[in-house]
């Protein structure tokens, strides 16, 4: 997440329904010229949908960014609605960028299945600046999505070094030094360090995964999904941590009754109100949703990574289609990325609750808390 790739990696996997037409450029039987074509026209509608959906799912999540700004102007500038900006933006730019190259392909295979024409692979040139933007926007949500656990875990755990180290400016040059890092990864076979191949159905390119891979190549390739799994990792490291402090900290509250835990609680009041339950649920939903979309297509890159070194180079189409079907599962973490924003905020959760528990005291402000921090505990 958004990859986005995945979020990279919106609405290209939607792009091929029918998993049985491969495209011309890849590895299929060889077939006499005269031999009938039994493809039928593939669909634009999924295409469409997916990314639309997506567009204007991170355009609502952004929205919401902007008013919140307007209302809470000091809150809103706070580190981790910084990232979720830049995350949602990241989603963004990927959904409309790696989604104008996919249907560019697409039409391709609709002109080639017209025309009856079959062996014509996509531009080369076209096919690296798809492959660069694919690990582009795919890495970049991963690592965002890592940040931001590490910044509530910090803001949870030490409130106080937090309030002095993690402050706006440091936070932008973190952002600026993962996106480096994500570009100049997806810019090495652009200098031809690597290579991006066109993949099965032919209508996404990425780094070669499958049969007879290159050093540079094989290395490329374990380094995407090494990163990709190491930021999953670390967030949710960073996520069990902060949730056990949060849990700690509820539990333990009611026993503070003497004069000086009241002002030890006071001094920890970041852990304790309801402002960062609600960042914490949604980092929560978060990381559960980029490790379900995510780790599929990681793991299958690890795991071929791994059969070539062992001289394993031969390649089923039933391996295409998994890898097809791991690619799916990851677009679709820059689409669910927003709506964690959206669903899970607390004014909409207050409201769900209130329908569910109508006497309810839900998400009440904490007591510990001086007057001047409970003003800022609501975030919409």
């Amino acid at each position: 997440m958004d990859f986005v790739l995945p979020t990279c990696v919106p609405s290209v996997c939607q792009h091929s329904a029918d998993l049985n037409h491969s495209f011309p450029c890849l590895h299929e039987p060889n077939t006499s010229p005269t031999a009938p074509s039994p493809l039928s026209p593939p669909t634009f509608s999924m295409s469409y949908f997916t990314m639309s959906f997506g567009a204007l799912s991170n355009l609502m999540g952004l929205a919401i960014l902007c008013m919140s700004q307007v209302r809470f102007h000091r809150r809103a500038k706070t580190p981790f609605l910084f990232l979720v900006a830049a995350l949602l933006l990241t989603d963004l730019v990927g959904h409309l960028v790696t989604g104008s190259f996919a249907l560019h392909l697409h039409l391709g295979r609709v002109l080639q299945h017209r025309e009856e024409v079959r062996g014509i692979e996509p531009p080369r040139r076209l096919c690296k600046l798809f492959g660069a933007c694919m690990v582009f926007f795919g890495l970049s949500p991963l690592l965002l999505g890592s940040v931001m656990a590490v910044e509530r875990c910090v803001s949870i755990t030490q409130p106080l070094l937090h309030s002095t180290l993690i402050t706006t400016d440091h936070v932008c040059f973190a952002v600026l030094l993962l996106f480096s890092l994500a570009f100049a990864l997806a810019m090495l076979p652009l200098v031809d360090v690597g290579g991006y191949t066109p993949q099965f159905p032919g209508t996404w390119c990425f780094l070669p995964v499958l049969g007879t891979l290159s050093p540079i190549d094989a290395g490329l390739a374990l380094a995407f999904s090494s990163l990709g799994l190491v930021a999953l990792v670390v967030s949710v490291f960073c996520n069990v941590l902060s949730g056990l402090t949060l849990l700690h900290s509820r539990l333990i509250k009611p026993r503070l009754t003497s004069t000086a835990a009241r002002r030890h609680a006071s001094s920890v009041c970041p852990t304790l109100n309801s402002l960062d339950v609600e960042m914490m649920v949604q980092l929560l939903v978060l990381t559960v949703v980029s490790c379900v979309c995510w780790s599929p297509f990681l793991i299958y890159i690890s795991i071929s990574v791994r059969q070539f070194y062992r001289g394993n180079v031969r390649v089923d189409e039933q391996y295409k289609q998994v890898l097809l079907l791991a690619l799916r599962m990851a677009a679709w973490n820059q689409i669910l990325d927003p709506w964690v924003y959206i669903l899970l905020r607390r004014s909409v959760l207050s409201r769900l609750c209130r329908l569910l528990r109508p006497h309810g005291a839900i998400l009440t402000r904490s007591h510990s808390c001086t007057g001047s921090q409970r003003q800022e505990i609501c975030l919409y």
